[in-house]
């Protein structure tokens, strides 16, 4: 998976990594097989919590939405939070608290001003459902509409510097107009 690739190159092996929302562990368990990560991962479903201790990845069952205050500053040398932020409830306080206890940060997620999105919402007056937005609005996780620019204007007032990012757009990298022609936006951050 390019994406994995991309925050894998991001990453020097050996690293102390916190995967906020790790999900079913799968990325963890890349870091750890490609770049010898000593990594844990944070998550609040069971199930997904099963498939990480299957995998032999080390899980913490917390909601990272109550705060991160069991964890000490710069405890961490990476802290992801992927294909996540849109569903957390203070993405703004999120990223800062990632920083604390991280020496740097990636962070991904879906790109809501994609041109396929603004013409649904155009020409449909409805919100859009497509392969990287799967759900219905009602149904949805996503909590926090964000674009490439938001994310921009985020890190510009919080004074986070923006230290290399990649936006996939089908299927190649997208550097001009990217806040149209991107979907997916991969950010890797520091204070």
């Amino acid at each position: 998976m390019e994406e994995y690739e991309i925050i894998a190159s991001w990453i020097k092996p050996n690293s102390r990594v916190l995967d906020l929302g790790c999900g079913n562990g799968e990325l963890l368990d890349y870091l750890t097989r490609t770049k010898q990560v000593k990594g844990y991962g944070l998550e609040i479903s069971g199930e997904c919590i099963d498939s990480c201790i299957s995998k032999g990845v080390s899980v913490i069952e917390q909601n990272f939405d109550k705060g991160l205050d069991n964890f000490s500053d710069a405890s961490f040398d990476m802290v992801l939070l992927a294909s996540t932020l849109q569903a957390t409830a203070r993405p703004d306080i999120l990223v800062k608290e990632m920083l604390r206890i991280g020496s740097q940060a990636i962070v991904t997620f879906p790109n809501f001003s994609h041109w396929s999105h603004r013409l649904h919402l155009l020409f449909r007056g409805k919100m859009p459902v497509s392969d990287f937005i799967p759900y219905q609005w009602y149904d949805t996780p996503n909590i926090h509409h964000c674009t490439i620019k938001d994310f921009n204007n985020l890190c510009n007032t919080e004074g986070i510097t923006i230290v290399d990012r990649k936006v996939e757009g089908l299927g190649s990298m997208v550097s001009m107009s990217a806040n149209l022609w991107g979907h997916q936006a991969m950010y890797l951050i520091r204070k």
